[in-house]
């Protein structure tokens, strides 16, 4: 019974890590075909996201039921789940600093604009 169980999480751990290579793939043609910065700051955190946090907890998943680490299961599968965490974190806070510093200094203008309250607290300043 507790063979089946690994089995299945251990399956479970590998379809993450193919979820994140889906997601790597679809964030790279992301990044070549959307026409502006901000868009493609999007497909970038999707790749991190995806990319780097689902496949960490697949390895955190297939390393709690993996035989041959022996004791140090428990600390790879905690580190894994630590770093997928703190990427959590800093990955859309990085994206959103770095959009905000880009339409600040109206590097990376987008046209048509439906919405824009940076440029309208601006304004109402003068």
């Amino acid at each position: 019974m507790l063979e089946i169980i690994e089995y299945i999480l251990a399956g479970i751990g590998f379809t993450f890590i193919t979820i994140g290579a889906i997601c790597d793939l679809v964030a790279a043609i992301g990044i070549n075909r959307f026409p502006n910065f901000f868009v493609r700051l999007h497909a970038a955190t999707i790749g991190i996201i995806g990319g780097a946090v689902i496949p960490l907890i697949g390895v955190s998943i297939i390393s709690l039921v993996s035989e041959q680490l022996g004791f140090y299961r428990f600390a790879v599968s905690g580190i894994a789940l630590i770093t997928a965490l703190v990427i959590m974190i800093v990955a859309p806070t990085g994206t959103h600093i770095l959009a905000y510093a880009a339409h600040r200094a109206k590097l990376a203008p987008v046209y048509p604009k439906v919405v824009d309250k940076l440029e309208e607290r601006e304004v109402s300043r003068k």
